[in-house]
């Protein structure tokens, strides 16, 4: 995955739903490794390890805002720096699952 720097969009914790299953018009694409999703994610998120995301592009409905979530940023941004080359907009929600735990958003665990 080749990374170029650029500006991407973020957006606070606060400003999401604490539940995307309803949500149609955005996705919370969760790009974390298997065990951080199962020990604490978003309902309703959509979860596709970051190293999977090139290969699996097809299963995100591009047609909704992207949001892309991981444990404090640094992935998202990776990701979304990538997609941004590619003409995929997304963004990057602001201090990851961190920031939504600290802000006392609810979690769910387990697959």
């Amino acid at each position: 995955m080749e990374i170029v720097s650029m500006d991407i969009e973020q957006i606070d914790v606060t400003a999401l739903p604490d539940d995307f299953t309803a949500v149609t018009d955005q996705i919370l694409l969760d790009i974390r490794e298997d065990d951080e999703w199962e020990s604490g994610h978003v309902r309703g998120a959509l979860h596709m390890p970051l190293d999977d995301v090139p290969a699996r592009v097809d299963e995100i409905d591009l047609d909704c805002d992207l949001l892309v979530i991981c444990r404090t940023s640094g992935r998202s941004f990776r990701l979304l720096s990538y997609f941004a080359q590619r003409g995929i907009d997304g963004v990057c929600v602001s201090g990851g699952m961190v920031a939504w735990e600290a802000a006392g958003k609810p979690i769910e665990t387990g697959r």
